[in-house]
């Protein structure tokens, strides 16, 4: 078997490709079928993981992202960290452009929170009135729309529309079109009171905000509580890139005025983006489990393929074979095994994915998980990453059992029974 390294390494790839299909009938062909299974089993599982934390993140990041923004800008409330009513501050033409200037920025807008007490018959909620005006973008509340329709503006005064989650509409039992009465304490201890009509019911998913929001003029919130036409409660801020959410946080603080302050609403929201990271964790460890359990079958694989073959090892070494040939034998008739595994398992993970984006087959605990059915997100450089890696670790890895090779003799691994 002497000869040039390419004539070689023709041989080691032909004896390779002769093992695989006598395998067939060979007694090593359940555990290459295992190891193949293992193997597709490992991708799918992997690939399957990724798309459904990519989803679950990207889902209630919207959520979050769609109800608050990315960003707030408020004055004089620089420890403000928590979702409550402002005190009102009067719009600045200096920030309004700042903020419009800006090429992070896809927009921003106007809002206001003040507390309120919802009297329906017999029933009584209290809530945070979110306000908004008729500039605000609803487009990004539509998939939250259960019922009804949002908030029509009036050309003047203010309107008396309002728009309540399903939690509150269940406990004071509200349809849309219903009317009732909304009292607002003032700071001076006064209060005053309005009757306004359920125009839609909306659920986030997110008990915070499903609890303790419903979304109204904003000029219904100045004109119940004596504020100027021109005072808001601060700018929510909507960024091209989520994620240069905290970097342009930091750039919008150090370039506005005096007194003026941003908060990221993972400043904000800490609880929701730490626990989302959590999952980013648990499917960081879950690949890392799978990328094992898929080596180690190969390897288990390999070594039982070379003690299968120990006789054929011999006969190899006796006709001249040198160590590196025979090991690459092993190696290419592995590399065919992974590859196949990499395949179904690729095949079979996206087809996972796509049945739970079509079917949605997959349910989750909405009071739990903020979402009813699981959401899947295929990244389609993360998939390929996956195939490679794991490709790329097991050829790596399957060298080491190879050197089983070196330690056979070849007269009695002939006689080798």
């Amino acid at each position: 078997m002497k000869g040039n390294k390419k004539s070689r390494l023709n041989t080691s790839l032909f004896i390779a490709r002769r093992i695989a299909k006598s395998n067939k009938s060979h007694f090593s062909s359940f555990i290459i079928k295992l190891a193949t299974g293992a193997t597709a089993l490992s991708i799918a599982v992997m690939i399957v993981a990724l798309s459904l934390v990519n989803g679950f993140q990207e889902e209630i990041s919207k959520k979050v992202f769609g109800f608050w923004g990315h960003v707030r800008v408020l004055k004089d409330i620089e420890n403000k960290t928590t979702l409550a009513e402002e005190y009102p501050i009067t719009q600045d033409t200096t920030v309004e452009n700042y903020l419009a200037s800006s090429t992070d920025l896809i927009s921003f807008e106007r809002y206001a929170t003040r507390s309120a007490i919802l009297k329906y018959k017999t029933g009584i909620q209290s809530v945070l009135f979110k306000g908004i005006d008729k500039k605000h973008d609803v487009d990004r509340f539509n998939p939250f729309l259960k019922k009804g329709n949002w908030i029509s503006f009036k050309d003047s005064a203010y309107s008396k529309d309002l728009v309540v989650s399903t939690v509150v509409a269940q406990q004071l039992e509200l349809e849309v079109g219903d009317s009732l009465l909304a009292f607002f304490f003032r700071e001076d201890g006064s209060k005053s009171a309005r009757k306004l009509n359920i125009s839609g019911i909306f659920k986030t998913g997110i008990e915070d905000y499903d609890k303790n929001f419903a979304i109204c003029d904003i000029n219904l919130i100045r004109r119940m509580n004596n504020w100027d036409k021109d005072q808001i409660g601060g700018y929510e801020v909507f960024l091209k890139d989520y994620r240069q959410t905290d970097e342009v946080t930091q750039k919008i603080y150090a370039d506005l005025p005096q007194g003026w302050y941003s908060k990221s609403i993972h400043e904000i929201q800490p609880n929701i983006f730490d626990w989302l990271n959590l999952q980013g964790q648990i499917k960081n460890i879950l690949i890392a489990i799978m990328l094992v359990v898929a080596i180690v079958n190969l390897i288990t694989c390999l070594i039982i393929l070379v003690l299968d073959r120990t006789r054929m090892t011999g006969v190899l070494k006796a006709l001249g074979g040198d160590n590196w040939m025979i090991q690459r034998i092993f190696l290419y008739n592995t590399s065919i095994i992974a590859i196949r595994g990499i395949l179904w398992g690729t095949v079979l993970g996206l087809a996972i994915c796509f049945i739970q984006d079509y079917t949605g087959f997959i349910k989750l605990d909405e009071e739990a998980y903020f979402i009813s059915k699981a959401s899947v997100k295929i990244i389609w450089w993360q998939v390929l990453l996956v195939d490679v890696m794991a490709f790329v670790l097991s050829m790596s890895t399957l060298v080491i059992p190879t050197f089983l090779i070196r330690k056979t003799k070849a007269v009695k691994a002939i006689s080798f029974r």
